[in-house]
């Protein structure tokens, strides 16, 4: 006997037991042989076996004048398939789900497998966009360059910085602002402060990925610079001296703006700016930067008390005189400020001592820094331009400082004499995330951008901190991503990250200085330096994690390196992306002693260990 499936004879449905013969040739009878009706209905068997309805779209047409009228029996038709042995057809069956399951698990394991770029990572790899923007970070340090940096590019610059000051100050260390080769302190106050808060909330986060360490050695390297840029003197009448900047202010032909050269290849003159307490934004900044630095090292007890000391000794000359205070960037020295005035332009300072007050209160737990602020809330609002409602930047702390004082409402509540205050600051921050949401007090690119403000120009950072603060407070960035990270790392009309190294397209003529010049231990003059300046060839060395200025507010953008205000990354800048990026990421598979039984992967109490239910001081 042989058993086949798909045999070339005619198959009937009619009886499971009927035998033909064709040509003399006796077969055997067609077992549980079964078809499909016209009208798609299962039909009925005269087997055992259940019935299978099997459509192989092979079916022909009726050729009989009664197989055009309706029928509640089964008909026969030729479909040239006889199955002739349940057991045969089982396999068939068995074989074929077989194929189709491997079909689909090989389909799975190409969706789900890492895809590998060359040089790059998937556009939304949030754990490498979050590697690569701290590695900005340790490409623009100064002072005695670590062996250990990941970035191979740099070496030791600017060890002969403060030397030249009046008197002489160690000035080594900290961070070139941005392509240029100057050292802002308020941008860098702000950077620290701002990446401190990041690990105060997010430290098992970063643990979760390898990155705690990295981005306390960020922050370290900028804590420590702090220490150095500030004398308090040992005489009470003696004004205190801050050091606002260090290079540039054309002071020689040559300098850290007229001249194109790597900071390794500097032997230009490199003055000191220096102000006094009255210097109030600068101040309050610094006094933020060290105080959340200290609850970031809270285990390495002897330099977080140190830094403690020192933000409250800056304070106190900071807010002891409260009619001689003075903004627009450090002015009230004659040589105070320097290029910041025209970079980094300081609109005020109330929102800047409320900061360093706010920071000093979770740093000491000392109420009376809360009752400084809560007296001067309503006074740095009504420094607040229109322009600057509702964004966080180097130039703006009350936003977030509205932020961390409603935390502190829902989760800490202190209660009298505190609770009006931090109830204004939840209104301010609930109607923030509206407008946030809303189109109709936000404008937006096209490519879907917010444009926190519209006339200035370098929208990415704004709308970086934006989506720092909005993860932060609650659940709503779910609507705000477009408008922020996924932007900023591809998702926009350019289909290109504004994040250098990352993605398959990013910008590749970046404007600074190191990035641009080769690596090639060749010492490079100013004027030599021009011809990379204007350069249309790509950077030499990528400058990993950098993110650039940005688009216009009409999603255009022009990758050339002299073009800053398209290209020219910063530390303030980046510091936001890193806040954004870390605050979006997937919390740890698992749950530290710090998670507080949430799995959001930020640490609910953390912030509050030094807070202490006690009345103000009088």
């Amino acid at each position: 006997m042989v058993n086949s499936i798909g045999s070339p004879t005619h198959t009937s449905a009619s009886h499971a037991d009927r035998s033909y013969s064709s040509g003399g040739i006796d077969h055997q009878p067609v077992r549980f042989v079964h078809t499909i009706s016209e009208a798609g209905r299962l039909l009925p068997s005269a087997s055992q076996w259940s019935s299978i309805e099997l459509d192989f779209h092979l079916a022909p047409q009726p050729k009989t004048t009664y197989d055009s009228l309706p029928s509640q029996y089964s008909k026969s038709f030729d479909y040239e398939l006889v199955i002739t042995d349940k057991k045969y057809f089982k396999r068939f069956v068995s074989v074929s789900i077989f194929i189709l399951l491997v079909i689909l698990a090989i389909v799975l394991l190409v969706q789900f497998l890492p895809h590998k770029h060359k040089h790059h990572g998937n556009q939304k790899n949030i754990t490498l966009a979050l590697n690569q923007a701290l590695m900005f970070f340790d490409a623009q340090k100064s002072g005695n360059y670590p062996s250990n940096s990941p970035v191979k590019f740099r070496g030791s610059s600017g060890l002969q910085d403060g030397n030249t000051s009046n008197p002489p100050a160690d000035l080594k260390g900290g961070f070139y602002d941005s392509g240029k080769n100057i050292k802002f302190s308020f941008p860098t106050a702000y950077t620290i402060t701002l990446l401190s808060w990041t690990v105060i909330e997010y430290h098992d986060k970063y643990g979760s990925i390898g990155e705690l360490d990295h981005v306390k050695d960020i922050i370290r390297w900028g804590s420590d610079y702090l220490l150095k840029i500030f004398d308090h003197p040992n005489s009470t009448t003696s004004p205190i001296i801050i050091y606002s900047q260090v290079g540039s202010n054309h002071t020689s032909s040559y300098n850290d703006v007229t001249c194109w050269q790597r900071p390794e290849d500097m032997n230009y003159l490199r003055p000191v700016s220096a102000c006094n307490e009255t210097a109030s934004d600068l101040a309050g900044e610094i006094v933020a930067a060290l105080s959340a630095a200290s609850i970031v090292f809270k285990e390495d007890t002897g330099y977080s008390i140190k830094l403690i000391h020192s933000a409250e000794k800056l304070f106190e000359v900071a807010t002891k005189n409260d009619t001689g205070h003075h903004q627009g960037t450090y002015t009230a020295v004659e040589d105070c400020g320097g290029e910041a005035r025209t970079y980094y332009n300081s609109s005020g300072y109330q929102d800047e001592l409320i900061w360093g007050g706010t920071w000093l209160f979770f740093a000491t737990g000392n109420t009376s820094y809360l009752g400084y602020v809560a007296g001067n809330f309503n006074a740095a609002e009504g420094e607040e331009t229109a322009s600057e409602q509702g964004v966080f930047y180097w130039n703006n702390k009350l936003t977030a400082n509205a932020v961390l004082l409603t935390r502190l409402r829902y989760f800490h509540d202190l209660g009298y004499p505190y609770e009006v205050g931090l109830g204004s600051s939840s209104k301010k921050i609930d109607l923030l995330i509206c407008s946030y949401l809303s189109h109709k007090i936000y404008n937006r690119t096209p490519g879907g951008l917010i444009l926190l403000r519209p006339d200035h120009g370098e929208p990415l950072q704004f709308a970086a901190t934006a989506s720092f603060l909005g993860k932060l407070y609650s659940d709503y960035l779910e609507l705000l991503r477009r408008s922020g990270v996924n932007y900023i790392l591809g998702d926009n009309p350019m289909k290109m990250s504004y994040m250098v190294g990352f993605g398959n397209k990013y910008p590749t003529h970046v404007h600074h200085r190191a990035a641009s010049i080769p690596w090639d231990d060749q010492h490079y003059s100013c004027p030599e330096g021009d011809r990379w300046l204007y350069s249309k060839d790509p950077n030499p060395n990528i400058l990993y994690g950098a993110m650039v200025a940005g688009p216009d507010k009409f999603d255009n953008f022009l990758d050339d390196r002299d073009k800053p205000w398209f290209t020219e990354p910063t530390i303030a800048s980046n510091a936001g992306l890193v806040a954004a990026l870390i605050a979006l990421h997937d919390p740890p598979p698992y749950k530290s002693s710090d998670s507080n039984d949430n799995n959001l992967g930020i640490d609910l109490t953390g912030i509050f260990e030094n807070l202490q239910l006690a009345p103000p001081a009088t």
